[in-house]
């Protein structure tokens, strides 16, 4: 018979802290666990079971999905709604559970991109996998270019209205839509409440395209998502390409990216962060934290030791 899991009582006293999300009520934790990988069909339950009771028990309370997180597709909302029904149920009120909808779903022309029915399907799928009447936060997953905003904001909005989602928010949209968004949303009464992009110390788009000054001055949250660049900043490609990593299978990461000016720039940020008393790991995600109008950062993990490690950079660059 299955353990019957109790949160530790000393959960917010763990170290974590939490950032107000742009200029509204919420309070997201600093690191937040994401969904994308280690939580579908094909990975073990139990362990993913680990990984959320020692998250939730280090004061992480942002669970972060999408609908076609996996593998396979939706596989991860039904792992979240195993763990509803097993270990959350009775803390669903501290929880914060995000979904999304844009990106390949299901096939035919309604199982992808911006449309309203798309979105609202989506979501009405994910709400049963997931075992829940609402999520907290709802997301438009990457900008449409075909249909019009508007018909992709109203749905936002009209979620909001349905009860379905507390909260929505935009991701991978680029800076002129996002202006568009954030002040039709406004003009109906919906806030944006935070945006969700890639942003690491390789990759610092936002900051260069003025995404990231665009929310910091209007008050919408930012969180982001591949900030250790898919395993490029730690100290896994230091010396090479390991069998078993993500880039030797190739599938999201290929070994041309690994240049030899790319190592040598991974190389000294890991001596600057050995200068620091850090990880290469820990450095990278302390540096997205200290940016400004960043709330918080999304991290996935495949065990509670890799979990355990990440959540230093709490800590890390404090005096």
């Amino acid at each position: 018979m299955k353990e019957q899991y109790f949160a530790d009582k000393n959960r917010y006293d763990n170290g974590m802290e939490y950032e107000r999300c742009g200029r509204s009520g919420v309070l997201l934790p600093k690191v937040s666990l994401g969904f994308w990988h280690n939580f579908g069909s094909v990975d073990p339950y139990e362990r993913s079971r680990e990984i959320t009771h020692y998250a939730f028990d280090h004061g992480i309370t942002h669970f972060d999905l999408a609908n076609n997180y996996g593998p396979v597709y939706g596989s991860a909302e039904e792992t979240m709604g195993r763990l509803m029904d097993e270990d959350f149920r009775p803390y669903r009120d501290e929880l914060f559970i995000s979904t999304k909808a844009g990106y390949d779903m299901w096939p035919g022309p309604y199982g992808n991109w911006g449309s309203r029915k798309y979105l609202m399907a989506s979501l009405d799928q994910s709400l049963r996998r997931m075992k829940l009447d609402y999520v907290d936060l709802f997301y438009s997953h990457r900008y449409d270019p075909e249909t019009p905003l508007e018909e992709t904001l109203q749905a936002l909005v009209d979620i909001v209205r349905q009860g379905k989602a507390l909260y929505v928010g935009i991701s991978n949209w680029p800076l002129e839509p996002l202006k568009f968004g954030y002040e039709y949303l406004k003009a109906h009464d919906v806030t944006l409440l935070i945006y969700q992009g890639r942003l690491n110390m390789l990759d610092r788009k936002p900051q260069e395209q003025g995404i990231l000054d665009f929310c910091a001055d209007n008050g919408v949250g930012f969180i982001a998502f591949s900030p250790l660049a898919q395993g490029l900043l730690t100290d896994r490609y230091l010396n090479g390409i390991p069998e078993d990593s993500r880039m030797s299978k190739g599938k999201f990461l290929k070994e041309s990216m690994l240049t030899p000016e790319l190592l040598a720039q991974l190389r000294q940020y890991n001596d600057d962060a050995k200068s620091r008393g850090e990880t290469l790991a820990e450095m990278a995600l302390s540096w997205i934290l200290q940016q400004r109008g960043v709330t918080s950062v999304l991290i996935g993990a495949s065990s509670t030791a890799q979990l355990e490690k990440n959540l230093k950079c709490c800590k890390a660059g404090r005096p």
